[in-house]
C-alpha cells in the first residue's frame, strides 16, 4: 500500500478549503432566508437555486478542490478526468438543489429536513466520490469500509443541520454562526473520506491520462470569483416587496427602506456611492 500525504502543503489547504467552505454557505443562508421570506413562488424558487449555487457550486465543491491540491501519492503523479471533475462539480449543486427545494415548498417539518438531508447528504458524498473517481494515477484507489460509511453518515447528519439552519436562522450574527458551523461539518466529512483512502501502486505502462490539478486553479478561481459577484449584488439588491418584511429585522445594518437606492447596503458603502456621485 502506497505511503500518502493528505497536507502535502502543510495546513494551508485545510484553512483555505474551511474559508472558502463556510462564506459560500454563509451567501447561501442569505439566500434561503430570502427564499423564505419572498411570497411570490418564482422569488422563492429564484432563491432556492442561488442558495444552491453558493452552497454547493462556491462552498462545497471548491473546498474539495482546494483539498484534493494537498493530497499526494510519493511514487507517482496525480492527474484529473476534466469531464468527471466537472461533473463532481454540478452534482454538489444539484444536490444542495434537492435539500433546499424539499424544506423550501410546504412547512419545514422535521420530515422534510430528515428528508432534504438524505437526499443531499448523499449527494454531497456522491460529488466526493466522483471527484476521486477523476483521479489519474500509476496506481489503483480503494477505500476503507469504516471510513467510507462514517463519511456518508457525516454528510447526511451535516446536511440535515445545515437544512436546519436555513429554515431556522434569521440575523447576521447566527447566519455567521451557522456558516462557520457548516463549514466544519464540511471540511469533517472531507477528511474523513479521504482517511480511509488506500492507494495500490503498480508499474506504469505509459503515461498518466488527465490534467494536472493545478491548471484547474485559474479558471475555476475565476468562475466561483464571477459567481461570488453575482451573488453578492444579488443579496444585496433591493428585496422585493413580499421580501421586505423579514429583512427588517436581519441586521441594524441593513436598510431596507424602497425609496433609498442603497437598499440593503450597509450604510458606509452607500454613503460613499454618494460622495462619488456628488465629486462628479
Amino acid at each position: 500500500m502506497a505511503e500518502l500525504h493528505q497536507f502535502a502543503y502543510g495546513w494551508v489547504n485545510p484553512v483555505i478549503s474551511y474559508v472558502i467552505a463556510a462564506f459560500g454557505c454563509a451567501i447561501g443562508l442569505v439566500c434561503t432566508a430570502r427564499a423564505r421570506a419572498a411570497r411570490n413562488r418564482a422569488h422563492r424558487e429564484k432563491w432556492l437555486v442561488l442558495g444552491a449555487v453558493s452552497i454547493g457550486g462556491t462552498g462545497i465543491w471548491p473546498m474539495h478542490f482546494i483539498a484534493m491540491l494537498g493530497f499526494d501519492v510519493p511514487g507517482t503523479i496525480v492527474r484529473y478526468d476534466i469531464a468527471l471533475t466537472t461533473a463532481s462539480a454540478l452534482i454538489a449543486i444539484l444536490a444542495v438543489g434537492i435539500g433546499l427545494f424539499i424544506v423550501g415548498h410546504g412547512g419545514a417539518s422535521l420530515v422534510r429536513i430528515i428528508l432534504g438531508g438524505v437526499f443531499t447528504g448523499l449527494g454531497v458524498a456522491a460529488m466526493h466520490y466522483t471527484g476521486m473517481a477523476a483521479m489519474r494515477m500509476g496506481g489503483s484507489v480503494g477505500y476503507d469500509r469504516t471510513f467510507f460509511v462514517a463519511s456518508v453518515l457525516i454528510a447526511i447528519v451535516a446536511s440535515s443541520v445545515a437544512l436546519w439552519f436555513t429554515v431556522n436562522v434569521q440575523g447576521w450574527g447566527p447566519a455567521v454562526i451557522a456558516a462557520l458551523i457548516m463549514g466544519v461539518a464540511v471540511v469533517g466529512m472531507h477528511y474523513t473520506a479521504m482517511f480511509g483512502v488506500q492507494v495500490h501502486l503498480h508499474a506504469m505502462d505509459g503515461p498518466v491520462d488527465g490534467v494536472s490539478p493545478f491548471l484547474f486553479v485559474a479558471p475555476i478561481t475565476l468562475l466561483i470569483s464571477c459567481a461570488l459577484v453575482m451573488l453578492i449584488f444579488s443579496v444585496l439588491s433591493p428585496p422585493a416587496e413580499d421580501e421586505a418584511d423579514i429583512f427588517a429585522g436581519l441586521s441594524p445594518m441593513v436598510d431596507t427602506a424602497p425609496e433609498r437606492g442603497a437598499a440593503l447596503l450597509p450604510r458606509r458603502v452607500a454613503r460613499s456611492f454618494n460622495r462619488v456621485g456628488g465629486a462628479r
